[in-house]
């Protein structure tokens, strides 16, 4: 129902921009990429190209009509201009904006995407792109102010360090249900056993909560302790699993048929019940179960910090930043010094001998 609705979305947001942005989507669509994450994208699109049109770097009078030697000519200057404009709303509207740094930093990126597309990934009636400067290239993310230490410490409160992700889902599987009233009790045992599963899925493996909901049952694989999966860029990936959590899975699995009356044709791992028919779990019901368990257990969070959660405590047993990213899936190291920062407790110890 989730991707429907955004599908919906991009239609019309497609309805508004130019051929060679439905060609960008055309695309990406093959490529397995969340529906969500490209009608984000659609939407940066629209909004850089209402502002050069308010700001006067192009004759149209709407985004549909933007031609691409547009695209083509522009400046770094201008793509800079484009930025402080962003910061400018942050600083107008304060710091609790939605437009925080990373979101900004969202919005270029998708810019890079779509020029990127457009010098690299296409071929006109010679074989060549649409055209070869890239911009973007020229154009750096915006910079946080805060350092490791500042950000991992924020993160920590948020975190399931220690024994605290088994106590979480020691809290679901035996306490949760007491301050329920009836009626909630009668859904919350219906969909105990697959609500456990996904939070120990998410806490074994570090999966993106795209990730878990996009996984088919085929795509699990209980004897090995792994589960293979579309990582971001389409490729596919087989993720080792935490041996302490696969009897959550393991039982979920066992019982997924009798629970959700499973159709031959249903191969989604997870399962939610929609007027009787068993569907899909979509990623956005999966952050709202997360939020629901875990602000009566500790302090609400997202599946986001279920997988910061991983990738710390397989840091601290590992004292591996390579292997931490591998297990994330991701290409470099640059974003895993987050995590050497939330459990290496080498520099408190050097400050307490002084």
């Amino acid at each position: 129902m989730e991707k429907q609705r955004y599908l919906k979305l991009i239609d019309k947001e497609l309805a508004l921009l130019p051929w060679y942005v439905q060609e960008y989507y055309q695309a990406k669509a093959v490529i397995p990429l969340s529906p969500a994450t490209l009608y984000q994208y659609l939407t940066e699109f629209r909004r850089f190209f209402d502002w050069l049109i308010t700001e006067g770097f192009t004759n149209a009078t709407s985004p549909i009509n933007i031609n691409i030697d547009v695209l083509a000519q522009l400046k770094k200057e201008t793509v800079e201009l484009y930025k402080s404009a962003l910061l400018n709303q942050v600083k107008q509207k304060g710091s609790r904006d939605s437009r925080s740094h990373p979101t900004i930093n969202r919005s270029l990126n998708a810019l890079s995407s779509l020029f990127k597309y457009l010098t690299e990934d296409t071929e006109d009636e010679n074989g060549e792109a649409y055209f070869d400067r890239n911009v973007m290239r020229k154009v750096s993310l915006v910079r946080t102010n805060e350092t490791y230490s500042t950000r991992a410490a924020n993160l920590k409160s948020k975190l399931m360090l220690g024994t605290t992700d088994h106590d979480y889902l020691a809290f679901i599987d035996e306490r949760y249900e007491k301050q329920l009233s009836p009626a909630q009790l009668k859904y919350f045992k219906r969909d105990k056993l697959r609500d456990l599963a996904i939070n120990a899925l998410l806490l074994g493996s570090g999966l993106r909560v795209s990730e878990a909901a996009n996984t088919d049952l085929r795509d699990l694989n209980l004897r090995t302790g792994t589960i293979s999966v579309i990582r971001k860029g389409g490729q596919r990936d087989t993720v080792p699993i935490a041996p302490w959590t696969l009897p959550y899975i393991e039982k979920y699995v066992n019982n997924r048929e009798q629970l959700y009356q499973v159709t031959a044709d249903m191969h989604a791992l997870f399962l939610s019940n929609y007027r009787g028919q068993a569907s899909r779990m979509q990623a956005n019901s999966i952050e709202k179960m997360v939020a629901k368990y875990s602000e009566v257990f500790k302090v609400r969070i997202t599946p986001h910090k279920l997988r910061h959660t991983l990738a710390s405590k397989l840091y601290l047993a590992t004292k591996n930043e390579q292997l931490v990213a591998t297990q994330l899936g991701q290409n470099s190291t640059t974003a895993t010094g987050l995590y050497t920062h939330i459990v290496d407790d080498e520099q408190r110890h050097g400050l307490e001998k002084m």
